[in-house]
């Protein structure tokens, strides 16, 4: 933690002071930001104000009270009910407007972690709880130089077997001899990951191997037991992600689609190009947004993209989110590109990463085009291979 950096976002927020807390690792995101240690023992809550302007204060309970120790400022120790609501408001003193993990009518639900009645008894004391979402996704989602290389590295390996795997699922339809065995979506799921292992990366669940029907749902995972095969005629959807092996890297992830052994149907084709065409309308309202200076929130990438699908005739097809924050995690903690499932007015930050991913899901298959993209002051791109047109496989 840098207090120093705390305090500035602070004050250029107009916030008096941002307060953590935690009970039981109830707050996560508190965690990672303050530098503590996710597998302490922690029995009792604990309080952290970090205000605008001068030296943090800090309130534990007496079982527990070395608890916060490696932070900077006074400390305030509790045992009784009695003490803890004292200990709460002088510790707050005069401050009224206070960031938590909080976002009013759960809106933002990410970073939805302090309970209700914590926010109501602060309230009682005449304390304006605000969100503190921009600043979880100023100290938690913006990458730093070596982040950001990590991200390339996981891009040009898996891109390359993503290209890799096209022609495994060919050669195992057709092989040399003849004669080809059942080749079914785990099969090419394992094919992948194997190729993954090999490249170094690790990744969570997956990767996402789809045919035809299976491919209208979006979070489809097949199994062992359950997947299909596939076959000549078939529609097929990859969903594949992974970083690099090694802490602190950052997530690539993307999702590409394609037909075996034959031309893509007129319906499958015209879905296709109705989300290339969502996609980009959302990468160009990115790339316009920074290249002008002009601040941009998640909910706005979504629009863009949700438009050019309902005005197709798609929209109740286009069932999810326009994309994901990326970071050590695969969906990380900054803005997303949401106007759907929630309305998320957080700011896409420069030196953060996330997806765009529209889709269309029809009951007979789905078509989903995601890339990565990464901010700067006055630049957004996209960081990998952008699929133009259906694979041939």
């Amino acid at each position: 933690m840098t207090l120093e950096a705390l305090q500035a976002a602070l004050r250029e927020a107009g916030h008096d002071g941002w307060l953590f807390y935690d009970h039981h690792h109830r707050d996560p995101i508190g965690e990672r930001i303050l530098g503590l240690d996710p597998h302490a023992h922690i029995t009792r809550r604990w309080y952290y104000y970090v205000p605008a302007q001068g030296e943090p204060r800090k309130l534990v309970h007496r079982v527990e009270q070395a608890r916060l120790d490696a932070l900077p400022g006074t400390k305030g120790l509790y045992s009784s009910w009695q003490e803890l609501a004292a200990g709460l408001e002088a510790m707050l003193g005069d401050a009224r407007r206070i960031a938590m993990q909080y976002s009013p009518n759960n809106a933002i639900m990410y970073v939805s972690m302090v309970d209700a009645g914590t926010v109501e008894f602060l309230r009682g004391l005449g304390k304006q709880i605000v969100s503190s979402a921009d600043l979880v996704s100023q100290f938690e989602a913006v990458l730093n130089d070596e982040q950001m290389a990590s991200h390339a590295v996981a891009q040009r390996a898996i891109d390359q077997i993503l290209q890799e795997g096209w022609k495994e699922i060919g050669l195992r339809l057709r092989p040399a001899s003849g004669s080809p065995a059942a080749y079914t979506e785990y099969d090419h799921m394992r094919w992948l990951s194997t190729a993954m292992d090999r490249a170094g990366l690790t990744w969570e669940n997956g990767p996402n191997v789809s045919v035809n029907a299976n491919a209208s749902d979006s979070h489809y995972e097949p199994l062992a037991e359950n997947s299909a095969q596939i076959r000549e005629g078939d529609f097929v959807l990859v969903d594949i992600w992974g970083r690099v092996n090694v802490p602190g890297s950052v997530f690539y992830d993307i999702t590409w689609t394609g037909v075996v052994g034959r031309e893509p149907s007129e319906r499958e084709q015209q879905v296709f190009e109705v989300v290339r065409n969502a996609r980009d309308a959302a990468i160009q309202a990115v790339e316009q947004a920074f290249a002008a200076g002009r601040p941009m929130h998640g909910f706005e990438g979504d629009d863009a993209a949700r438009a050019v699908i309902r005005a197709a005739g798609f929209g109740d097809y286009f069932t999810h989110r326009t994309g994901h924050n990326i970071a050590c995690d695969l969906h990380g903690p900054g803005a997303h590109l949401d106007n759907l499932e929630t309305h998320d007015e957080r700011l896409i930050l420069p030196y953060t990463c996330f997806s765009v991913e529209p889709g269309i899901y029809l009951p007979e298959f789905g078509v989903r085009s995601e890339v990565n993209m990464m901010t700067q002051p006055g630049r957004a791109w996209v960081t990998g291979r952008i699929q133009q047109e259906l694979v041939r496989i």
